[in-house]
């Protein structure tokens, strides 16, 4: 790779996240920080392998993940990342290239099944070793798009369906995750390796997943984009789970670009999980949504009941409404209607849901375990309470057996209420009633200090409202607050990705507000 090839990937870089270019020793780093587009650039002409590049980014993991920083965002790398790295570099040499994505680095969190020589533990010692039967359905939608599996991220230990005073970032298997705009701070939860390392530049892509701002809030924490999709878009297939009414897997990236690439290849139907034939006509042409003019004509409704809860973050985000007027976007001030209806009936569904669908992951991915139950779970942190109780406790656990299964009424009245609420006289409403294209607002609150004594102390966010009724939740960086990223967020109706996607395109290219972070040991605000 030519001096010329560098400085034109530094600017390439540079422009997609919205930071300096590179110069001089950073040169290297401009290739790990670039998008897809551009890393395949590269490869097309010959400048770059994907060999190099995956030997690149395990150079890096080495310095700032298990070294330097110690970010702790990686919780197993795959012993065959560069072989098969090696084997993408043959068939492009030989004419054959599957897609954007050929030879192209990501990572998955640690809840997503991997038929091969890495363990799938959800962060748990229970599960630590155990190998999965076979790929989840995004896993092999991945390898058939020449991606290079390259690890398993860190997460909160059970997708964060533990304790009622969890630490967000902290597992079992994986120890605590750190944040790399202050690393004595939060990366949310629950795919909180997902989000340091995509900020960290550890990897080209990240997969995370969702049942409750698990994507959207690391992702508007940690300054990267997030893409929370409809609920049958992708399939669960082979995902640890929480509860199939809520869970999704989607993208968390540095651009917007990127996430869209990442969702095509992921979306589709899939036999196994009946959820994703609802959806099986309904991917979009998600690169041809990239347009600078996504905003242009389009209303949007300013959820107001969303502000107000930390002054500091709403004045960003004022700020950069008016980004999205200057876009050509008109703005409409209004009230999320019934959003406050669904919190307790939200935790009965996800209660009631995880002991039988986590059941079921186990028999039909793990069956050779040393846990088949949730009560087998239960005994094994008991035993084990040194490494898996030391911070919190089971309590989610604990209430998840005490429910009665999915034949109790006290389920079914929560679903129904659930769905009525968020969807039709929630989202859809407002949507219809204002005649909108889609909902803005803060994504959530600052990152907060890593507290083991008082678990995690976030606020409010914008995350519900969506995952509660299975649609679609976009977080692209819109600025900092002493340092600390903020998000803004697009939700819109089910099956809207490709015109959300538009939009929070629109607007990254227009504000550039991703700041690549310098790995402080804390804030520094002055007296």
């Amino acid at each position: 790779m030519d001096r010329r090839d560098f400085v034109r990937l530094g600017l390439a870089a540079g422009a997609a996240a919205g930071m300096p270019t590179a110069a001089g020793g950073k040169d290297l780093d401009a290739v790990l920080d670039a998008d897809v587009r551009a890393q395949q650039a590269l490869m097309e002409r010959g400048k770059l392998t994907s060999k190099t590049l995956v030997q690149r980014y395990l150079a890096r993991i080495a310095a700032l993940d298990k070294a330097g920083p110690r970010l702790n965002a990686i919780i197993e790398l795959n012993p065959d990342a560069l072989n098969i790295a090696a084997d993408l570099d043959g068939e492009r040499r030989a004419g054959k290239v599957r897609g954007p994505l050929h030879g192209i680095p990501v990572l998955l969190k640690d809840n997503i099944a991997t038929g091969d020589r890495m363990s799938t533990s959800a962060g748990s010692l229970a599960l630590d070793g155990v190998r999965a039967t076979r790929d989840a359905f995004v896993a092999a939608r991945l390898r058939a798009a020449g991606a290079v599996i390259l690890g398993k991220t860190n997460l909160s230990e059970w997708a964060n369906m533990r304790s009622t005073h969890s630490v967000s970032g902290w597992s079992g298997r994986g120890g605590q995750t750190r944040n790399p705009y202050a690393l004595d701070r939060n990366t949310s939860g629950s795919s909180s390796g997902a989000g340091a390392a995509m900020a960290a530049g550890l990897a080209t892509l990240a997969i995370g997943t969702e049942t409750d701002g698990s994507i959207v809030s690391p992702a508007s924490i940690c300054g990267i984009v997030g893409i929370k999709p409809t609920l049958g878009l992708v399939s669960r297939s082979g995902i640890i789970p929480i509860a199939h009414s809520q869970d999704t897997a989607g993208p968390m990236t540095r651009t917007v670009a990127d996430a869209a690439l990442l969702l095509a290849a992921i979306a589709g139907a899939d036999p196994d999980d009946a959820a994703t034939q609802t959806g099986e006509d309904k991917p979009g042409d998600y690169a041809a949504a990239l347009r600078t003019d996504g905003l242009q004509g389009k209303r949007l409704g300013v959820a107001r009941n969303f502000f107000g809860n930390h002054p500091a973050v709403d004045a960003v985000i004022t700020a950069e409404l008016a980004v999205l007027q200057a876009q050509g976007a008109t703005l409409v001030d209004v009230q999320l209607p019934n959003a406050d209806k669904y919190g307790d009936t939200e935790l009965e569904v996800l209660l009631s849901e995880f002991r039988p669908d986590l059941e079921a992951y186990l028999a039909r991915y793990a069956a050779h375990a040393p846990i088949r139950t949730m009560a087998d779970l239960i005994a094994f942190n008991d035993r084990h309470a040194a490494q898996e109780l030391r911070h919190f406790g089971q309590e989610h656990l604990i209430a998840a057996q005490a429910r009665s299964g999915l034949d109790a009424r006290a389920y079914r009245d929560a679903l129904a209420d659930n769905r009525r609420y968020s969807r039709a006289e929630g989202i859809d409403r407002i949507l219809r009633e204002e005649k909108l294209d889609a909902l803005v607002a803060p994504t959530g609150g600052t990152a907060w200090l890593t507290d083991y004594i008082n678990g995690d102390h976030d606020g409010p966010g914008f995350s519900s409202p969506a995952a509660v009724a299975g649609y679609p939740h976009v977080t692209v960086p819109a600025g900092q607050v002493h340092g600390l990223p903020v998000g803004l967020s697009f939700v819109g109706g089910a099956w809207s990705e490709a015109a959300l996607i538009a939009m929070a395109y629109a607007y990254e290219q227009a504000s550039r507000r991703r700041r690549p972070p310098t790995f402080p040991a804390s804030v520094n605000v002055k007296a």
